[in-house]
């Protein structure tokens, strides 16, 4: 018995001690290379100085029409997620990304991202960039935060355009935020996503876009600006309840079949918000939730049809 005892201690220490080993080994190598790759990230776009901070801001073409672009929770950099859906719609218009706190190359914030803050942050940066007049074009939980938007910024904005955008009352589930940024930033998050790459969402671009997306994607992950984001979900979801677009002012929807197939309600609840609308339609493309990855040529020519319409009929 006392051979086995001794068997079993010995055991159980060495598989601590190459548990101990590895996790140590993941968290020095994601020290190492979250500290390398800072060398190695490519600045594009310029900076804004908005509330003390700078935010990251990309602007193509130069069109007479001015789209602003906001992205999707969590997206590692707006400016490069959006890159297929620049290049279709920059020939006709001049198209802004904005990049918020905590997202691409703008700073971290520790002001609480209440849906009130995001916008008041976004109409500064547009103030200060001189732009007074635009599209209001959002991706997914700028869905909600465009609705917030426009309900106080109602005589700037000339249009509103959900890419699958969020409605306010969708299902939301909230976020182990807490765990999450453990993940990360013990070093297992890089292991993960080294295993199986396929995790990451990115569009169609070169290889070394992607690889300043993944390197982006380390930096932000679930920072302090996201964790605050996801842990406001429920409330920023909730007030949004209150609110109706305005009247007067034109939205299309553009919504994936797959999010309509897996949300059956998703397509009512985004017609139910265009009751209110003179001018609004829903369209529905083939695809998944990131539709500027892949129909980026189709959001581009429908919603040029629908400017056409609208500058005609005024």
């Amino acid at each position: 018995m006392k051979k086995i005892l001794k068997i079993m201690l010995i055991s159980i220490s060495t598989i601590i001690t190459v548990m101990v080993v590895f996790l140590a080994t993941v968290y020095f190598v994601n020290l190492v290379s979250n500290e390398r790759e800072k060398g190695k990230l490519e600045d594009y776009g310029q900076k804004v100085m908005v509330d003390g901070k700078q935010m990251n801001v990309l602007i193509q073409g130069d069109g007479k029409e001015t789209i602003v672009l906001l992205p999707g929770y969590g997206t590692a950099s707006p400016v490069l997620d959006f890159k297929p859906l620049v290049k279709e719609l920059s020939p006709y218009y001049r198209v802004v990304v904005i990049e918020p706190f905590g997202y691409g190359l703008s700073d971290d914030t520790d002001k609480v991202r209440t849906s009130q803050n995001y916008v008041d942050e976004i109409h500064e940066c547009l103030q200060k960039l001189n732009i007074k007049k635009y599209t209001l074009m959002g991706h997914s939980i700028s869905g909600i935060y465009g609705l917030e938007y426009v309900n106080q910024y109602e005589k700037e904005v000339q249009a509103f355009v959900g890419i699958d955008s969020s409605v306010p009352k969708q299902e939301t589930d909230e976020l182990p935020v807490s765990s999450l940024q453990l993940l990360n930033q013990s070093g297992l998050y890089r292991l993960l996503l080294k295993v199986n790459p396929d995790q990451l969402v990115m569009p169609k671009v070169d290889d070394q876009t992607k690889a300043q997306i993944k390197m982006l994607t380390f930096r932000n992950f679930l920072d302090e600006s996201q964790g605050s984001e996801a842990d406001n979900f429920r409330n920023n979801f909730k007030n949004a309840q209150r609110l109706h677009f305005p009247k007067k002012l034109p939205v299309v929807f553009y919504l994936a079949d797959q999010t309509e197939k897996e949300t059956p309600s998703w397509k009512p609840m985004h017609e139910d918000l265009l009751k209110n609308v003179d001018r609004g339609k829903v369209v529905t493309f083939k695809g998944g939730h990131y539709l500027h990855h892949t129909r980026s040529k189709e959001i581009a020519a429908d919603f040029k049809g629908f400017l056409s319409e609208i500058e005609s009929n005024r």
